[in-house]
């Protein structure tokens, strides 16, 4: 090494070798920086995760000609983060810490790059390894203990794969071995007999939780074999005494006592699941208008939709809570007004459901139909930016539950659409208000029980049915469809259903 590289502290290239890494890894506290992001397209939007994804709370600034719906919806969902639809200006780099450029002309990202280094600003440049003062890791991440792995910006899929083998390497009770840990480094005061003590007691510990979960294994092992083979006893006996034909036999005389559009019924379940599990809405609208033109009773149709969705919407509105994504406030103001307005809906289509049918279908038809032409116009309009005052949240809750009771559906279309366009944040709106659905369905569930008893148990069957079919469907492709598009399908789906009820009843 020379003596002006040891001064400096460089490493001489010679002695480690020509293509090593001097990169200097660092973790950096990205709420109590401002970044800038230039940039608004696929590559913005994967740099734009990257650091919402470590960073929440990250500080950032989105400047871009074009922003792809994809980046406003995540920005949306944080706080911190401020889109201008606009083209990059070198006053954008004032008050910045850090500058990430995301756009495909090499050209003007080295202006940018420029800009941003005479004003002693550190700048990543996509797919540009030669314009970076910084790289963005993969990062490998288990609690508490964070892993960056960079290949000095030359292999970002080698630096992935080595993600996924660290992801699968590390035990997830990782983080509680550095937690314990922690607590031990903060108990120590220099004395080192307490320290190896309490060392072998988390060693004895670990060792002892080790030997537990390997004869919770067994235990499972043994018991799993021991259900395998009660159930083979059990299907021996069935089949010895009941003879597989007479089964077949039973089973199609069980099935022709069924309504005759009950598998009509299960492809409502299953078409509600699939739009649901993509969209995060319309389970309601969906299977209302499937049911409606097959003549089903206004009543048993949202008796069964709400008690079919019911659990559904218990689980969704539990995980809202569990993460975090439920507004307290705003589940205070609608959950009451919601459950009272489902019950009213739920009366009066009970009450008037029957005398008053050859009236209500062509309403419900026209109020799907509405519901439809409120998808496709949410599927174009431009997202709000600024927040609009609002303060009409129990009417809008009330209006919701009423009608989500009364036409079977409409909750979501209603509800959350209403106040994300006023502006609220979608991660919190979606979060309250999935909460709140639970008890709207539960209310409107119950009232039904108790003014028709469980005379439409078919209908129940059949929409459960379909939604267990379509559940992992629905979870697989949920996201892989651009949202504007499912919302234009959805939208069209609901329109042609009822329209064509309306041609059916004035025919």
């Amino acid at each position: 090494m020379s003596t002006e590289q040891q001064k400096n502290g460089v490493p001489d290239a010679t002695v480690i070798g020509q293509d090593a890494n001097y990169l200097f890894p660092v973790f950096l506290r990205l709420e109590v920086l401002e970044v800038l992001l230039v940039g608004a397209g696929n590559v913005g939007l994967e740099k734009l995760t990257a650091i919402l994804g470590n960073a929440p709370a990250a500080r950032v600034s989105v400047v871009a000609t074009n922003v792809t719906a994809q980046v406003k919806e995540l920005a949306g969902a944080h706080e911190f983060v401020r889109i201008e639809e606009r083209p990059f200006s070198e006053a954008d780099l004032e008050g910045k810490d850090l500058v990430i450029i995301a756009v495909n002309d090499r050209a003007v990202s080295q202006l940018i790059r420029d800009a941003a280094r005479e004003k002693k600003i550190l700048v990543n440049a996509a797919d540009k390894p030669e314009q970076c003062d910084f790289y963005l890791s993969s990062v490998v991440q288990k609690g508490n203990l964070k892993i960056a792995i960079s290949t000095n910006g030359k292999s970002p899929t080698a630096a992935k794969r080595i993600k996924e083998v660290l992801n699968n390497a590390l035990p997830a009770e990782l983080n509680e071995v550095i937690n314990n840990l922690h607590v031990v480094r903060n108990r120590l005061n220099g004395n080192f007999e307490y320290k190896v003590k309490k060392l072998n007691e988390l060693t004895k510990i670990l060792v002892e939780r080790d030997t537990a979960e390997k004869e919770r294994r067994w235990r499972k092992i043994a018991t799993y074999s021991l259900v395998i083979f009660a159930l083979m006893l059990v299907g021996h006996f069935i089949f010895s005494y009941l003879p597989l034909q007479q089964m077949a036999d039973d089973t199609l005389k069980w099935y022709q006592t069924l309504d005759k559009n009950f598998h009509w019924m299960v492809m409502a379940g299953f078409l509600a699941q699939m739009v649901d599990g993509a969209l995060g809405m319309g389970y309601g609208v969906t299977s209302t208008t499937i049911l409606l033109s097959m003549g089903v009773n206004l009543a048993a149709i949202s008796g069964s939709i709400h008690t079919a969705e019911m659990f559904a919407s218990g689980a969704s509105g539990y995980s809202h809570y569990k993460f975090g994504n439920v507004n307290k406030k705003l589940f205070k103001i609608l959950v009451i007004p919601g459950v009272i307005g489902a019950i009213i809906g739920a009366i009066c289509l009970k009450e008037f459901g029957e005398s008053h049918s050859k009236y209500l279908r062509p309403i419900l038809a026209s109020y799907t139909m509405f519901l439809g032409l409120r998808i496709l116009y949410n599927a174009f309009r431009k997202q709000q930016q600024k927040p609009k005052k609002f303060k009409r949240y129990g009417m809008l809750a009330g209006a919701g539950g009423f009608l989500d009771s009364f036409g079977g559906g409409g909750w979501g279309p209603i509800v959350t659409t209403t106040l994300i366009t006023k502006g609220r944040s979608p991660r919190f709106v979606i979060g309250s208000v999935s909460l709140t659905e639970f008890f709207v369905t539960l209310a409107s569930a119950l009232t039904f029980f108790t003014l028709m008893g469980v005379s439409h148990w078919q209908v129940i069957a059949a929409l459960i049915l379909g939604g267990l079919i379509a559940a992992p469907l629905a979870a697989k492709l949920a996201g892989k469809l651009p949202r504007k598009t499912a919302l234009i399908l959805l939208g069209c789906l609901v329109i042609f259903w009822s329209v064509k009820i309306i041609i059916k009843i004035f025919q």
